[in-house]
């Protein structure tokens, strides 16, 4: 085994891992291990302790419930977790947790699940849910292909970019054509799917982040993705 070694925190997967969130983290894993680099992964959980020394940070979707579970363990974790995206520390949150890592989500009876406040974004309860394929589209990253199912909508405040504008698909609201959102080196979506798998360069771009911070520089392998590139071709394809 390498003994250079990528420590990724997975939060919350016993309360915030469906529809097959649990995918992007056996992206990461293997691709670490292509890179040359040996995974480390810590599974947090309500009321364990936050540990030291995190190069990745991964958080998927759940339902309300789920978000009830753990909003108050993540309030009282959110200046860790806000030390370590100021620092550049990567980090990939889906769906409920995206929502958390906002300032609030509000339920249709009104009721108020606290964020943390790390992403300028507000989530309210929408009509009915937003569900199908989607694509968006990226400066950085090109085409993002991936499927949303929610019924939160997502507003962007003025401090904070979107993760991509939508080609095909809701997005954040299905209004103002904007999906998910960016803060330095952190990436909120609501692309399942899972997002990884199908969009390999977003992988390697929190591993490359991740490497750098820890060890200074990165030299990739080259990976044959092939077949990764059939599942994109596919997606692409596919009506909403």
């Amino acid at each position: 085994m390498n003994e250079k070694r990528i420590t990724i925190l997975q939060l919350y997967p016993k309360d915030m891992n469906i529809y097959g969130d649990w995918g992007n983290v056996l992206v990461l894993k293997r691709r670490l291990e292509w890179h040359g680099y040996t995974p480390v992964l810590i599974e947090y959980n309500p009321g364990d302790s936050f540990p030291s020394d995190i190069d990745l940070v991964l958080g998927g979707g759940g339902q309300d419930s789920g978000q009830d579970t753990v909003q108050k363990d993540l309030l009282s974790i959110s200046a860790n977790l806000h030390d370590l995206a100021d620092s550049g520390t990567p980090m990939l949150m889906i769906c409920g947790l995206y929502q958390m890592f906002g300032k609030f989500f509000k339920a249709q009876d009104g009721h108020i699940i606290e964020g943390i406040s790390l992403l300028d974004i507000e989530t309210h309860a929408g009509p009915e849910r937003l569900i199908g394929n989607i694509v968006t589209a990226s400066s950085e990253f090109g085409d993002i292909v991936g499927y949303e199912n929610h019924s939160g909508q997502t507003f962007l405040g003025t401090n904070i970019k979107p993760f991509g504008r939508v080609v095909k698909g809701a997005g954040n609201n299905g209004q103002d054509d904007t999906e998910g959102a960016r803060y330095k080196n952190v990436i909120g979506t609501y692309l399942h799917g899972s997002i990884l798998p199908k969009n390999p360069n977003i992988a390697d771009f929190l591993i490359e982040k991740a490497v750098i911070k820890k060890y200074g520089e990165f030299t990739p392998t080259v990976i044959d993705d092939r077949f990764a590139e059939l599942a994109r071709n596919v997606a692409l394809k596919r009506p909403r």
